[in-house]
């Protein structure tokens, strides 16, 4: 989305951002701004409802879990079903989520609505929405412009996150101008969550036809198999290792270890979202001049290094700017990942493959924060960020070991 002079005029979006892509933008945007501030507030709601860490963890766990197996679902099905009803489906799933935290209040139940529902506890996109949003934005765009396109989906999804972390502070501000209680606060806040998923119906409902009739026939795997499974079986590693620390977590790490209100820690992780923004439209430059798999590397294996040495500095301004490093250097990869996956596949599979290895992230990186629970119950001295920084830094050895040699998609993909 990097503003770009054409014919006079400055434009936001980049080249090729077609009708359709346009509305899965808009969707992802409004997703992403409801799982800023959710991300946010599930720890200190549940924390003021009287859970403990490692209860949180497990919640986020189940989450987890449950956008995987749906995930899983999804890809299985996608080769019969039309992408858009799919779409559609999830946002009343969306909306169910958000009518159950508001109305229920103990632990079990909301640990069911959790697993059925899409809430997420990170502000990157792990639900199953991802999988059809990214073959369709695959499909309706031209190869030359994919990474860029896929850039713009990244930007988009983190500049909203920011700025729906900046809104976590709101339930405060409410206790300030109206007689609330914190709890009523916090669950004000899964109303707007409602109604975000009430908008996101509307928007992809209404999606142009043209999005179906253009679609290739898609099909389970096939010729790409290997390749997909290799590649899911490695983000599996890396979301594993990320699990330690979801947003959530990270939140909760610096609640337990500084004491931060949530207006601070709101501000924090927006300015954090606006860093990792910034990086996606590097991204998308970086990767033609290095090519995709180095892109990913070569931004990551820094970043994980600020995060393992976060636990080992004593003030609150030092471990700032470590994390505000990591945002800017650790999402470079994510728009390279996604257009690396479409590229090695052929156009049927895109959508398998999408949900292929969606599913072994979504399930690797639900195991993690039930473990970073139980850590953090012990001590707040950050094992979590440390096993996780490591366990990434693994990942990025192992891919670019097995893929540095493969050509570059730029190179090879136009069929």
């Amino acid at each position: 989305m990097t503003a770009l002079p054409i014919a006079g005029r400055w434009r936001l979006l980049p080249e090729g951002v077609t009708p359709v892509a346009r509305r899965l933008l808009w969707g992802r945007g409004l997703r992403a701004f409801s799982d800023g501030f959710v991300s946010l507030l599930l720890p200190a709601y549940l924390t003021v409802l009287g859970f403990t860490p490692l209860q949180v963890g497990v919640l986020a766990t189940a989450t987890l879990v449950g956008s995987a197996s749906l995930t899983l679902a999804v890809g299985l099905v996608a080769h019969r079903f039309g992408r858009q009803h799919l779409l559609v489906a999830a946002t009343l799933l969306m909306i169910a989520t958000g009518i159950g935290f508001l109305l229920e209040e103990r632990y079990w139940p909301l640990l069911v609505i959790a697993f059925l529902g899409t809430l997420n506890p990170s502000a990157g996109d792990v639900s199953v929405f991802l999988p059809l949003e990214q073959a369709m934005l695959a499909e309706v765009t031209a190869d030359r412009h994919r990474t860029a396109v896929f850039a713009a989906y990244s930007l988009v999804g983190s500049l909203l996150a920011a700025v729906g972390s900046l809104a976590a502070g709101l339930p405060e501000l409410l206790q300030q101008l109206l007689p609330l209680s914190l709890t009523l606060a916090l669950q004000s806040m899964f109303a707007v969550y409602t109604l975000l998923g009430l908008a996101t119906y509307f928007l992809y409902r209404r999606m142009p036809p043209i999005a179906e009739h253009r679609e290739t026939p898609q099909q389970p795997l096939g010729p790409s198999k290997r390749r997909v499974l290799t590649l899911a079986g490695l983000f599996g590693i890396d979301a594993f290792g990320g699990g330690f620390f979801v947003q959530s977590m990270l939140a909760l790490w610096f609640y337990e270890r500084f004491q931060l209100s949530l207006a601070a820690t709101a501000a924090i992780f927006f300015w954090a979202g606006v860093l990792s923004s910034i990086s996606y439209i590097v991204a998308a430059r970086l990767a033609k001049r290095i090519g995709l798999v180095n892109t990913m590397v070569f931004t990551h294996l820094p970043s994980n290094l600020c995060l393992i040495l976060m636990p080992f500095v004593p003030a609150l301004w030092q471990a700032l700017a470590l994390l505000m490093v990591r945002f800017a250097l650790s999402q470079m990869d994510v728009p390279a990942r996604s257009s690396y996956v479409m590229a090695v596949v052929t156009p049927p599979e895109r959508a398998a493959a999408a949900s292929v290895t969606a599913v072994p992230r979504s399930l690797a990186a639900a195991v993690s924060p039930s473990i970073a629970g139980y850590l953090l119950g012990l001590s707040s001295f950050g094992w979590p960020l440390i096993i996780g920084g490591a366990l990434k830094s693994v990942y990025d050895v192992l891919l670019l070991l097995m893929f540095r040699s493969v050509r570059p998609p730029e190179e090879g993909e136009r069929r």
